[in-house]
């Protein structure tokens, strides 16, 4: 199985078009509508990599803002993890070599052939779209590559999906790291990387379920990170350049109850607790706890309405 990351773009004019491409078949059947996007690569950080793609798939330039959403697309021994960003143009359409690029009506794109990405953006149902939940995955998760070459670092890449979990009382979920990982000791948020044929917010509420006990109502996307060590330690103690981007939600819990790890033993967490808020100062907490509280309210998050994973 191999696992990809992609970036996209969404982009929309003053009535509401959504700006497309399909390539060029001369004679034949108009091929699908595509969102401008693609695979981002090593290292680059999700919004800079859509920021670039759509320049180069529309010739169009643009400023990206928020992301939208993240969704997953699995075929053929691929999965592909994808964040849809919404961009802004500036200016007007240039010139892309071999596609064809249009500002086109939601319902007409709803009606013709397009992509997966196309359907996530006009929220239809669209069964090319991974959406498993599933408590006890069969499938297989990104790992590490084998160790490479002499003289040579292999590279990883590890796409996650992580949630800011609150109870009505404010309180927030947090799980430890085990000994053994990277950045064992902290706290970190519920989450983890995203199976084979599952979506991000199915991940999540898996990940929160497995490392916590609680069943969670997975809400908005909040936001989405990205980092690289480029001298990582791989799992058999060999250098990785290693890749990470994180999808981070934000989670209630209706019906809170003590936390306590469920997956199998030698995992990745070693313990989760709920914290009053005030409380997590004095606490040894991870990098994306550090990102995701920077973005939070907590009282919000804690009266938010959820969404089914």
């Amino acid at each position: 199985m191999q696992f990809r990351i992609a970036a996209y773009g969404e982009v929309r004019d003053e009535n509401g078009r959504l700006l497309l491409t399909r390539r060029s078949r001369a004679g034949r059947e108009a091929a699908p509508w595509h969102l401008p996007g693609g695979v981002i690569d090593h290292g680059e950080p999700p919004a800079s990599a859509a920021q670039r793609l759509v320049a180069e798939h529309t010739g169009l330039e643009v400023a990206v803002a928020q992301p939208l959403e993240a969704v997953a697309v699995a075929r053929r021994g691929t999965h592909t993890n994808a964040i849809i960003y919404r961009a802004v143009a500036r200016g007007g359409l240039g010139a892309a070599d071999g596609e064809a690029v249009e500002w086109v009506d939601p319902a007409k794109a709803a009606q013709e052939a397009h992509s997966p990405f196309v359907s996530a953006c006009l929220g239809l149902a669209d069964d090319r779209l991974a959406g498993r939940v599933d408590k006890t995955p069969t499938e297989l998760r990104p790992t590490p590559p084998a160790k490479a070459k002499k003289g040579r670092r292999r590279r990883g890449q590890r796409f996650g999906a992580y949630g800011v979990v609150a109870d009505a009382a404010g309180r927030i979920l947090l799980a430890r790291i085990a000994d053994g990982y990277p950045g064992a000791g902290t706290w970190h948020l519920p989450g983890g990387g995203v199976d084979f044929g599952e979506s991000p917010r199915a991940a999540v509420f898996r990940e929160i379920y497995e490392e916590t006990g609680q069943d969670a109502g997975v809400g908005a996307l909040l936001n989405v990170t990205s980092f690289r060590h480029r001298r990582a330690i791989g799992p058999e103690g060999y250098p990785l350049d290693w890749h990470g981007v994180r999808a981070i939600y934000s989670a209630t819990v209706a019906d809170p109850s003590a936390a306590q790890v469920v997956e199998a033993a030698g995992g990745s967490t070693s313990d989760s607790r709920w914290f009053e808020a005030g409380a997590l100062a004095d606490l040894p907490l991870s990098a994306a706890v550090e990102d995701a509280l920077q973005v939070v309210d907590l009282a919000k998050l804690a009266a938010a309405p959820r969404r089914a994973a």
